[in-house]
């Protein structure tokens, strides 16, 4: 059994798509995905949207939040993305790589800031203007390098990231997972964080331990070395993006 802990929505269709493949998959999602509260930053940033030399984008989320205020994608503004899923992402908003110019990794099996790092022309960047959007938080890797490039960098946040409430209804359920025969799907190391919080509220006294023998099925290298860190003894890495994941899961014994 899959556990699939990726925000609800992207939860749900990746858990469909492993049940069409005979797995069985649940979904317990540890972060939860929401629009700002003021969304005055994102929306002035975007109206000045011709001004910046490069526009990235941090994950699909980024890039759905960000469309829910842009009616068309001005072709002369190059975009930046970090994997397929966001590049399945700017496609459903009618963006793609034969009308606009999309940088992506060029190892189609990672996706970070260090591999869109390498496949960006930073030479061409130096004093331009680099809008990145992101989440209200998240990494600064990206931006450091590319002020250290010489660009001027903005960040902006394009939706709201938290915790999941431990509710009781989950609290239950979590207890359950943690008895039973059961594959995590970690996809981000801050997800992993949370699920260590909420297994050690629900079971202080053995729970730790169980998650910890769980198998973890994890699509980057840093998230394997969180994992490793905090005591998991089995862990898969898989190629990134959805494509990457599912084939590793249904090859799965």
């Amino acid at each position: 059994m899959f556990i699939v802990t990726r925000p609800q929505k992207q939860a749900l269709d990746f858990a469909e798509r492993l049940k069409s493949a005979g797995r069985d998959a649940i979904v317990f999602p540890l972060l939860d995905i929401a629009p700002l509260r003021d969304t005055a930053a994102l929306r002035d940033a975007l109206n000045r949207l011709k001004t910046f030399s490069l526009v990235a984008f941090v994950s699909p989320n980024a890039i759905d939040a960000t469309f829910a205020h842009v009616a068309d994608w001005p072709p002369e503004v190059p975009l930046a993305v970090m994997g397929e899923g966001s590049l399945q992402a700017l496609a459903r908003h009618g963006v793609m790589a034969d009308r606009y110019q999309i940088t992506r990794p060029h190892d189609r099996r990672r996706s970070d800031s260090q591999t869109l790092l390498e496949a960006l022309d930073l030479d061409q960047l130096r004093s331009g203007k680099v809008l990145i959007l992101r989440g209200e938080t998240g990494r600064e890797l990206l931006a450091d390098a590319l002020r250290e490039a010489g660009a001027q960098v903005e960040q902006v946040a394009a939706y709201r990231r938290s915790a999941v409430e431990l509710t009781l209804t989950r609290a239950a359920e979590l207890s359950g997972l943690l008895d039973a025969d059961s594959c995590w799907i970690i996809t981000s190391s801050e997800a992993l964080h949370i699920l260590m919080r909420l297994v050690a509220q629900v079971d202080p006294q053995g729970g730790v331990v169980k998650i910890q023998r769980k198998v973890l099925y994890a699509p980057h290298p840093r998230i394997v070395e969180v994992a490793r860190s905090l005591g998991f003894r089995t862990i898969r890495l898989t190629d990134a993006g959805d494509d990457g994941l599912f084939s590793a899961l249904q090859s799965a014994t």
